[in-house]
């Protein structure tokens, strides 16, 4: 806990004809990382895959492809035996790929034929109402045809100079078409130019385009069908084979692993050489495992980290159990580098105090805690189960600020007595009690805590908050200087700013006469200026006025919280005046509408804006004072195997 887990790194030495029992090992341990081989013209070259590589990788490609074109989707299924799959792999995959391919085709000459009569409908649409057969429009030697859209009738027009013509007009389309002499085509271009004359392209049909829509329509309706069948045939496929998909879909990729994790290790003609990492407390593991595959004839060599390596480690969290899903947090934000330490367990803190510092509502907490219950248990995705963990701690810390606060949907639990009147709770008999008086705005803090009652007091204890969060991370960033260069860049550059925020307080608590003088405030200010100056350079004294909004940043636990007991307290009147005075069953069920409606709009805002907000004081507040990030990720070389097992 708050640093990763400590790592080694080792070099594994053997000859090349156990480089492939090697390889197995470490890749069934599924604890060594391992190191991209980089040619440095030491004479070692890279590996070539193992023979089977070509193979494999082409059974994958191809399982992949129908596993793509089925829609199979990783889910639970039973596991299967490695040598089971691995005797039905070749005859299944074989005859799942004839199926499959045999539907595709099929599947593929039906949606191209689809597409055909979508244009030939799109093209005979304009001749709908003309009542001319479609061979009727070419094919003439002495006569011209002209069919396309005018902006008017052109009839009047064309008689004025040729008697000899037919014509059919669509006034509703615009569509005409018109039979003319040869010696008269010029001419009749030439008015129809005048009409904002369209020609429109004459499909290649024989029949009334009446009658060829009808077809159309018939044909369509029956490709559909045809469809339909064969998507009901592919849902058959997909339900008979997706166990057989998935499981050797994981073997493939494990042999596939297997087969071009050479071209990753170092060799010559004779040896092999593959760097990488390991846990520290996984050594002694990896030399048992590597020893007992090759009886002995391999070598692993545990190697002197350097400074130089700190940055390249691959980090490894090393959390408890319970602070494990807040490192979703952090893989979002970005992993601690080897010698930093990891907020893991700092943010599962302050992550859920905030939150519920913000929202501190008992109704929303129990309707948000049940549906993150209800999700975690409905859906079975890893990815999914940390961020639902997340969000029942922030829950937790919720309905602990909503017994602070007395806050019900929106609704106080306790009755206030103001300047102008009681305000009723919820709670029959529960009244507020009166602490102290706070010298900020001389507000009085009560229990419940009221917030809409004392803003201002809360706006001051919030940024407090702040104060006090902030000069956390520069402790915690004096530690991650102090591991890094030493106590004296530590006492710079982090120390420094505690030292000017002593000098500031100091120096106010002397002007305002609560100490005796100002000097020593002053005094230990420039002292601290000097220190950030020499640790921070010039952008120490740039970044100082930042402190200040840095703490207001944390007024937003008051503000955002405001936001949404406003909202709904909103809600809650309006259904209360739907029903009060008249009453009656329409009104009731409009209020219960508007109530619903309006508590499930605030309910997904309390899940988006608390979040995202604690999220940015973790982010830009607080790791700003001291997070570096950017480690690696560790990622062992193997497989977490789900659908088969040895």
């Amino acid at each position: 806990m708050l640093k990763p887990k400590q790592m080694s790194r080792a070099v594994i030495v053997g000859h090349k004809d156990i480089m492939e029992e090697t390889i197995e090992a470490l890749h069934s341990s599924n604890l060594f990382h391992l190191e991209d081989y980089n040619e440095d013209g030491s004479g070692l070259k890279l590996g070539r895959p193992f023979e089977n590589a070509g193979d494999v990788s082409k059974k994958l490609i191809q399982l992949r492809s129908i596993s793509s074109f089925l829609g199979v989707k990783k889910s639970d299924a039973p596991k299967q035996k490695v040598n089971s799959v691995l005797n039905d792999l070749e005859s299944k995959l074989d005859k799942l790929d004839e199926e499959v391919s045999e539907k595709t085709e099929k599947r593929s000459e039906l949606q191209s034929r689809l597409k055909e009569l979508e244009t030939l409908a799109k093209d005979l649409a304009p001749f709908s109402a003309i009542p001319i057969e479609m061979e009727l429009y070419r094919n003439y030697e002495s006569i011209a045809v002209f069919a396309g859209t005018v902006k008017e009738n052109v009839g009047p027009a064309i008689s004025k100079v040729t008697s000899t013509y037919e014509m059919e007009y669509d006034q509703n389309s615009g569509t005409v078409v018109l039979f003319v002499k040869k010696e008269d085509e010029a001419t009749v271009s030439e008015i129809l130019s005048n009409f904002e004359f369209r020609e429109l392209r004459i499909p290649e049909s024989n029949g009334t385009p009446q009658t060829l829509l009808a077809g159309i329509t018939k044909e369509e309706v029956d490709i559909q069908k045809q469809i339909e069948a064969l998507e009901t045939d592919v849902s058959s496929i997909k339900e008979k084979y997706s166990e057989f998909i998935l499981a050797s879909e994981e073997l493939l990729t494990i042999e596939s692993e297997k087969a071009e994790a050479p071209v990753k290790v170092a060799t010559s003609e004779h040896t092999f050489m593959i760097d990488g990492w390991v846990p520290e407390d996984g050594v002694a593991g990896l030399e048992n495992i590597v020893n007992t595959a090759t009886n002995g004839r391999a070598f692993v060599s545990v190697q002197k980290i350097t400074t130089a390596d700190t940055d390249i480690i691959p980090i490894e969290y090393d959390n408890p159990k319970v602070t494990r899903p807040f490192q979703e947090i952090m893989d979002l934000y970005a992993r601690p580098k080897y010698k930093e330490i990891d907020p893991t367990a700092l943010i599962f803190i302050s992550f859920p105090l905030f939150y519920g510092m913000i929202l501190g509502d008992i109704g929303y907490a129990l309707i948000l805690l049940t549906l993150a219950l209800g999700i975690k248990k409905m859906v079975k995705s890893d990815a999914v189960k940390p961020l639902m963990n997340v969000l029942i701690y922030c829950q937790i810390s919720t309905f602990l600020f909503g017994i602070l606060y007395g806050e019900f949907l929106g609704f106080p639990l306790a009755s206030l007595h103001t300047d102008h009147g009681t305000i009723p709770g919820l709670i029959a008999g529960f009244e507020t009690v009166t602490l102290f008086t706070s010298p900020i705005a001389g507000e009085l803090v009560t229990y419940p805590i009221h917030r809409t009652h004392m803003i201002m007091t809360m706006i001051a204890a919030t940024a407090l908050v702040g104060v006090l969060h902030i000069n956390f991370g520069y402790l915690v960033g004096f530690v991650n200087e102090n591991r890094k260069h030493g106590f004296a860049a530590a006492m710079f550059e982090k120390g420094s700013w505690i030292v000017v925020e002593l000098g500031i307080i100091l120096a106010v608590l002397g002007y305002t006469g609560t100490a005796p003088t100002q000097i020593i405030g002053i005094i230990v200010f420039l002292i601290g200026f000097v220190m950030l100056v020499k640790g921070e350079g010039v952008k120490g004294p740039i970044e100082l006025p930042a402190l200040l909004s840095n703490a207001l940043s944390y007024t937003r636990l008051i503000a955002v919280g405001l936001s949404s007991i406003y909202i709904a307290s909103t809600v809650n009147l309006i259904a209360f005046d739907m029903i009060l005075p008249q009453g009656g069953i329409i009104a009731a069920v409009g209020a219960i509408l508007v109530f619903i409606f309006g508590h499930a709009l605030n309910t997904v805002l309390s899940i988006i804006a608390p979040g995202l907000h604690a999220l940015r004081l973790q982010y830009v507040e607080f790791f700003g004072k001291f997070y570096e990030g950017g480690g690696r990720k560790y990622n062992p070389f193997g497989y977490i195997r789900k659908y088969t097992e040895e």
